[in-house]
């Protein structure tokens, strides 16, 4: 005999620390479901006090507040059962999925996997829990686990099923990353396929710091299929009418038994949503949405944004409008001697195009005054990369400036091939607020220009930006191919080296010179320094630098 439950998968954009307005929110969400007829509304991990919330939840009347919240979210479920991600003093600090149902708490799960990798450190503010109750609601037996529960080998879905669960379902917070979406579909593949069990996966959407979180919750029936998918990278919510088997076996724990309201319900209408077309989409649309929620949930105003009329202050401007829109960015043009008249041009250009402001300020004169100053200390050598720096470092000073003078964030346009190799100047080009192509290869730069320019429908990028060789434009003549192999053979060195870890040895097997691997690596060794003291920026790879990447400072290992 078969049998369904009516849910509701809320994927919310909570605001870390915001528990006021995030209950608010996750009320919404229950009175929209319960206008749905749902049976169960679920919501993501940690959604009462955002994710993550780092050692916030080291604080007691935080994780008071939360309970506060928790208990207040609780009135609101007389006529629906709710399953919230919250914080909770049980056994220590637990990250929990509460479940909530007759205007009260019910239970509890708690979460068994605490992951502490990568941009993970669960293990610093939770403490691990053991299989938490099941929930009946009419004939449908539901198995609750929360994020990376499903994601490493353990026990804690075949002790559900085992016990009669007929339906699992997964409260998650985890971030976007290239190539994310279909690690999770086949994750819930590898589950359906192993349990014939019908599996539902609600995600956290939004930006946090340098993370971005996808959403892109969904529904997988026992047959292996996708029922119904969320919105990626904006709020939904998904009902579905998910058809289940008979539950077979007996539970050793805990129930929380709940019997759904004998109300007929009319037939639901599935919306279909846009699916992203391709990866750059993806891409730009992660790098947009953390952006927007970067520059609101923290309050700035307006954006600056140093316009050089090179390729990566043009994506970056790009991204920007589109985030935020076009009265809200400002763009300024610091052009030197060494500054070409196609680079003032493309600038120019650029700016009419996305229907932004540009200010100009020729940084000439201020060179002039500093090489007066410095004539005494420098006599006796020759112009260097000293005196180029002196040029980023002044473009800094002025960008900073109107950052203070009107309360505008700046958006710094470091790329992460740059940055992986020093090439980049400490309180020059990296002085600001935010980093958006932080974690963008140059050569991905380029295709995300090429997407923006095919959606547009014309060369909103003026091409010339595009086709023009790189080049910092720091003195006569010069491009970036003057320091650095070529993009197209620097970054996928990097890409095995930072993304894949691969050796050295490794990557030589691939046909690359052992001479240049080394060369590179070195240099990413050599600027970690640089690193550490810029701003964050948006995790769009499988490791960025930053949180996820912990490389010494002080370290003699040199990998030969």
């Amino acid at each position: 005999m078969t049998r369904s439950l009516r849910l509701a998968l809320a994927q919310i954009n909570p605001v870390v620390g915001d528990i006021k307005n995030n209950t608010s929110l996750i009320q919404s969400q229950l009175a929209r479901a319960k206008a749905e007829y749902a049976d169960v509304v679920a919501l993501p991990e940690l959604g009462i006090s955002g994710y993550p919330a780092e050692d916030l939840l080291n604080r007691a009347p935080f994780i008071k507040k939360c309970g506060e919240a928790t208990n207040k979210i609780a009135e609101d479920t007389k006529e629906i059962t709710a399953i919230v991600g919250a914080p909770a003093n049980i056994n220590g600090v637990s990250n929990t999925a509460m479940i909530l149902e007759g205007g009260k708490v019910s239970g509890a799960v708690l979460k068994t996997e605490l992951p502490n990798y990568g941009v993970f450190d669960e293990r610093r503010y939770f403490t691990p829990g053991t299989n938490g109750p099941l929930l009946k609601v009419g004939d449908c037996m539901i198995g609750i686990s929360i994020c990376e529960d499903i994601w490493v080998e353990n026990s804690v879905l075949a002790d559900q099923a085992d016990e009669g669960v007929n339906l699992f379902i997964n409260i998650a917070a985890s971030p976007y990353r290239e190539d994310g979406l279909n690690v999770r579909h086949k994750i819930a593949s590898e589950i359906v396929a192993r349990f014939k069990i019908p599996f539902a996966y609600i995600n956290l959407v939004g930006g946090q710091d340098e993370l971005v979180f996808d959403g892109r919750s969904f529904v997988m029936g026992a047959n292996g299929e996708i029922i119904a998918e969320a919105t990626a990278f904006a709020e939904d919510l998904l009902i579905v009418d998910i058809p289940v088997s008979e539950s077979k076996g007996t539970p050793k724990r805990e129930v929380i038994e709940v019997q759904p309201a004998p109300i007929k319900k009319p037939p639901i209408t599935l919306t279909e949503r846009r699916k992203i077309e391709d990866q750059n989409e993806e891409i730009y649309k992660a790098i947009t949405l953390a952006l927007s929620d970067y520059v609101g949930k923290n309050g700035f105003g307006d954006v600056v944004i140093a316009s050089s009329g090179g390729i990566d202050s043009a994506l970056t401007c790009a991204i920007a409008v589109d985030a935020l829109g076009a009265e809200k960015v400002h763009t300024v043009s610091l052009p030197s001697p060494y500054s070409s008249e196609g680079s003032i041009t493309d600038a120019k250009k650029l700016a009419e195009n996305l229907g932004v402001e540009m200010i100009s300020m020729p940084i000439g004169r201020l060179m002039e005054e500093y090489d007066t100053t410095l004539a005494q200390a420098f006599t006796g050598r020759e112009p260097d990369v000293a005196e180029e720096n002196i040029q980023a470092r002044i473009r800094g000073a002025l960008v900073m400036a109107l950052s203070n003078k009107f309360n505008w964030l700046v958006l710094t346009t470091g790329n992460k091939s740059e940055t992986a190799v020093g090439y980049c100047t400490l309180y020059g080009d990296m002085a600001g607020g935010f980093a958006i192509i932080k974690d963008l290869l140059k050569t991905k730069v380029y295709d995300l220009c090429r997407w923006r320019n095919k959606k547009a429908g014309y060369d909103i990028i003026p091409q010339h930006i595009i086709d023009k060789p790189p080049s910092a434009e720091l003195r006569p003549d010069q491009k970036d191919i003057d320091s650095l192999p070529p993009y197209d053979v620097l970054d996928p060195i990097l890409k095995e080296y930072i993304e894949n870890e691969k050796s050295v040895d490794e990557i030589e097997k691939l046909g690359y010179s052992r001479e240049l691997v080394l060369r590179i690596v070195h240099m990413l060794d050599a600027s970690e320094y640089k690193r550490r003291q810029g701003p964050i920026g948006v995790k769009i790879t499988q490791k960025s630098f930053g949180r996820d990447r912990r490389h010494p400072i002080t370290t003699r290992y040199i990998e030969e």
